[in-house]
């Protein structure tokens, strides 16, 4: 509930009686559990980055059997990422983060680690599953990964207006194939 409210209203706007209103509790139980307005922001964006993060995890599903070509998963796994990226949970822990990035600098570092941090390692690791198997050219699959999410949410940022606008669901489907489609040409096996 907390998390929902300062998505609509900011944390500068929010108030703790409207998020406990919103969670049908009392205001003072809200301070029991969590003793200020700051710690409530924390705790609430630490668990949206966890939604987000296993949301994410989940997106690279496609992408376990690196026997197969490649292509297709991350087709399907690119898609999947560029959905998630473009949900509402997303999106508003995107802006709240940048919007609270000089009062919550830790907190900004902290989602980061939870978020693009974690993808961008479980998408390394199977990219380098790829490469090992001759899938994908032999690289760095950590840069690899940084740059496939580079073509993904270049693009997306864009589209969504840095979030603050919805992306239709074809558009986000050229997003994701035109990020494979290049990287693709770029770490193509080098024999095939």
């Amino acid at each position: 509930m907390a998390f929902e409210v300062f998505a609509r209203r900011g944390y500068d706007q929010a108030c703790v009686q409207e998020i406990a209103d919103e969670a049908g509790v009392a205001k003072p139980t809200v301070y029991n559990h969590l003793t200020d307005k700051p710690t409530l922001l924390r705790e609430a964006m630490r668990a949206a980055a966890d939604t987000v993060a296993a949301e994410c995890s989940a997106a690279l599903e496609p992408l376990r059997d690196s026997r197969s070509q490649p292509g297709p998963a991350l087709g399907d796994a690119a898609y999947r990422l560029v959905t998630v990226c473009a949900g509402a949970r997303a999106t508003a822990l995107h802006r709240l983060t940048h919007a609270q990035l000089v009062s919550f600098p830790e907190l900004a570092d902290e989602i980061l680690e939870r978020v693009p941090q974690q993808l961008a390692e479980a998408l390394a690791d199977r990219l380098a599953r790829y490469m090992l198997d001759g899938r994908l050219r032999h690289a760095d699959p950590e840069r690899a990964a940084e740059q496939l999410l580079a073509l993904l949410t270049g693009p997306l940022e864009r589209h969504s207006r840095l979030g603050t606008q919805a992306v239709p669901d074809p558009t986000l489907r050229d997003i994701a194939d035109a990020a494979v489609e290049t990287f693709l040409r770029a770490y193509a096996p080098e024999d095939g």
